[in-house]
């Protein structure tokens, strides 16, 4: 049956298409499996909570009528604003407004969030564009430039709240530098969630072609309740396509963790345990209450333009595996730098179990992609990632050591990892705090960091802290074991390296760190040569000789060495380095190599001479088999369904030679085409140059079988 919504009507009806209602809501109330509710362009200021859940056969299906012409949002205008002194104004909002949850009460806050960010869950919008919030009423008056912002100049468009409690209403000054509020489009955060389930297990919706947008969501840490403006709330088999989520206070969709009372922000609010320990607890609590691949996940999120949102674009914990994301343009994340922490990042993902990141662009986060705890058989491919850093002009301020950004941080983590086919062109190109990674056929400017640091859980030296993380049954969300890291397990074939020149402010945060930094060691040289002592395998297993177990001679920590490192068919330029293990490197010394992407009206272009200069056919084809086991789950580097992968497609699924190319293009003229195509503010096709989703099938049996797609091996 179809439901049709248009808010243009003066009043609602009964859903029909003569008799539209006027409220997403109620068609949400009514919704069953196999119905299909069209909307119709307008502006819906609503909470939308559906009440049932398709199924696999029958799901149930948002669809804006237009794509992006459908606007669901937070947020309400508010045009009472009164002149108070200079450019600054009051308004006064009643209380009756908010309902159960007033976000200028609410402080943003939870377990790894920096409290001395000081902020509240509301916000206020001039124009669709989010002021700054501060801490007086002094600052509203004198507002100052915050530089750590993207764009420190509208920084001194400020708010402050207060509380009248005698008249029961909120109070908000602001600074709008000369524009009038009452004549301009103001509006502020009302509604904590936009398209959200208030109950758990509601799964199989398909939400399409919406704008979704200002809501105050709360921070989404590992260790509680995880919020977005949108998402599926610990269900299974939902599609998020062609829409444009943006201006979430925390998160824009949350693939999350559901709420656990007894354990949720419990670092935080009762301190005596540790938030480390607490997350080992909620996935243990989660698996006993039915965190399974039966009921949980199996998720797909793609052509959706995802920005300007103050933690994440994607968050998610547990919720969010054996799940899809593709073909998602993911920009402009935590760059009002007014909220901190460790959860932060255009996608942040603890266990991404056999999910597959494929085909996005992601740029100009504070972080690109995070995957923290558990990525196991995680597969990041053919995506585009550049400028994932702190503001340029503000990377020498003290404080931001451990946060300097990168395209990909892999965390604690004991894989399989697989990042293949990717261009990484941000200052740092991986953070490698973690084992069990396979690196192949990327084109790499920047460089590995942390490799050899920041496992341990933040301790002093006389306190040693390490952090034992769970490995999974291959495929399945059941824990088979906890371990620490022992670093390596690591796999570097048929890669590009372009050494770039280093920026001023990243030299001088990598020398802030020091060599007894933990978490970081602010490592800006490209290559391999992080790994250098790493043992092959051969050194590795050689140590065992004539180990026969307890009482031996043998050295007690035979069994805490790094673990060994496989190198091949890499090329190195600029100065790129190397480890003396890998006797075939490439390194070439030619004319520089420049590498740089220009913004053209198709879509995003590489420009770079580096394929004049590669080796002809010097690369061994590469597959699951070349690759092995990650040592602790002992899983191959293989496909969700367990079938073997051969790198024989590039960036563009383009065939490749028996003998490949390294780096992420068959050719010259592939490295040329357009690499993605998002330009506009919301896609409803798949990327130039690349292929249709639709047609990729048939490879995730039993995953999600009315949206299935191939995985490009």
């Amino acid at each position: 049956m179809q439901i049709y919504v248009n808010r243009k009507y003066t009043r609602s009806g009964n859903g029909s298409k003569e008799y539209p209602f006027r409220n997403i809501s109620e068609a949400a109330a009514v919704a069953c499996p196999g119905d299909e509710v069209l909307v119709a362009p307008g502006v819906y200021r609503e909470y939308v909570d559906p009440k049932q859940a398709g199924t696999e056969e029958k799901r149930i299906v948002y669809r804006s009528i237009e794509p992006g012409k459908a606007v669901i949002t937070g947020a309400e205008v508010v045009k009472n604003w009164e002149k108070y002194e200079g450019n600054v104004y009051l308004a006064r909002i009643p209380n009756g407004v908010f309902g159960s949850y007033n976000p200028y009460t609410t402080l943003v806050s939870g377990d790894w969030y920096i409290a001395s960010y000081i902020a509240h869950t509301g916000e206020v919008y001039l124009n669709g564009k989010a002021l700054y919030e501060v801490t007086s009423l002094e600052k509203v008056l004198k507002p100052e430039v915050y530089k750590k912002s993207w764009d420190p100049a509208f920084t001194v468009y400020a708010w402050y709240t207060e509380q009248d409690e005698a008249a029961d209403e909120t109070l908000i000054w602001a600074n709008f530098q000369g524009a009038d509020p009452n004549a301009e489009n103001v509006e502020i955060n009302v509604r904590r969630n936009c398209f959200y389930p208030s109950k758990e297990g509601v799964g199989y919706i398909t939400l399409s072609g919406f704008t979704v947008r200002c809501a105050a969501t709360q921070w989404a840490p590992p260790t509680a309740y995880q919020e977005g403006m949108i998402g599926p709330h610990w269900s299974k088999g939902w599609i998020i396509e062609d829409c444009e989520v943006s201006d979430s206070k925390c998160s824009g969709i949350s693939l999350g963790k559901y709420l656990q009372p007894d354990n949720d922000n419990k670092w935080l609010l009762k301190k005596l345990k540790n938030g480390t320990q607490t997350e080992r607890d909620c996935i243990l609590q989660a698996q006993r209450e039915g965190w399974t691949k039966e009921k949980i996940g199996s998720h797909i999120i793609r052509r959706c333009n995802i920005h300007d949102c103050g933690q994440t674009g994607i968050v998610g914990h547990l919720g969010g595996v054996f799940s899809i994301i593709e073909d998602n343009h993911i920009h402009h994340i935590n760059n009002r730098q007014n909220l901190a922490g460790a959860e932060i990042g255009g996608i942040k993902m603890h266990a991404a179990i056999d999910v597959i990141y494929r085909r996005n662009h992601i740029h100009h986060c504070t972080r690109g992609l995070w995957l923290d705890w558990q990525a196991q058989g995680t597969r990041v491919t053919q995506n585009l990632f550049h400028d994932n850093t702190l503001p340029f002009d503000e990377n020498t301020q003290p404080g931001c050591n451990d946060g300097a950004g990168e395209d990909i941080f892999i965390e604690v983590s004991h894989g399989p990892t697989l990042v293949d086919n990717n261009l990484l062109l941000s200052d740092r190109a991986m953070k490698l705090a973690t084992q069990g990674v396979a690196v192949v056929h990327n084109l790499i400017a920047g460089s590995f960091t942390a490799v050899g640091h920041g496992v341990d859980n933040g301790s002093s030296p006389e306190r040693p802290s390490p952090r034992y993380t769970p490995y999974h049954v291959p495929h399945q969300t059941e824990v088979e074991g906890f371990m620490t890291i022992l670093h390596g397990d690591c796999r570097f074939f048929n890669n590009i390296f372009i050494q770039k020149p280093m920026r001023p402010g990243m030299v001088q945060i990598r020398d802030a760190m020091g060599e007894n930094f933990e978490w970081d060691d602010g490592n800006l040289d490209v290559g391999t040569a992080p790994y250098e002592g790493y043992p092959t395998w051969e050194e590795y297993v050689s140590r065992f000789e004539g180990y026969v177990g307890m009482g031996s001679d043998k050295s007690r920590d035979i069994y805490y060495w790094p673990l060994p490192v496989w190198v091949g068919g890499n090329v190195f330029f600029n100065g790129a380095k190397p480890t003396e293990a890998e006797k075939d490197a490439v390194i070439k010394t030619p004319e520089e190599i420049k590498v740089c992407l220009k913004q053209t009206e198709n879509g995003w272009q590489l420009e770079t001479n580096v394929y004049d200069y590669l080796p002809k056919s010097s690369c061994a084809t590469i597959s699951t088999q070349t690759l092995g086991m990650a040592f602790e789950p002992e899983e191959y580097f293989e496909n969700p369904d367990g079938t073997s992968i051969i790198f024989n497609e590039d960036y563009f699924g383009n065939r490749q030679a028996v003998n490949p190319l390294p780096g992420p293009f068959a050719s010259k003229a592939a490295a040329r085409a357009i690499l993605f195509g998002d330009t506009a503010p919301a896609k409803t096709q798949a990327p130039a140059g690349r292929q249709d989703s639709s047609v990729l099938k048939d490879a995730f049996t039993g995953l999600l079988k009315d949206a299935v797609h191939e995985i490009l091996t």
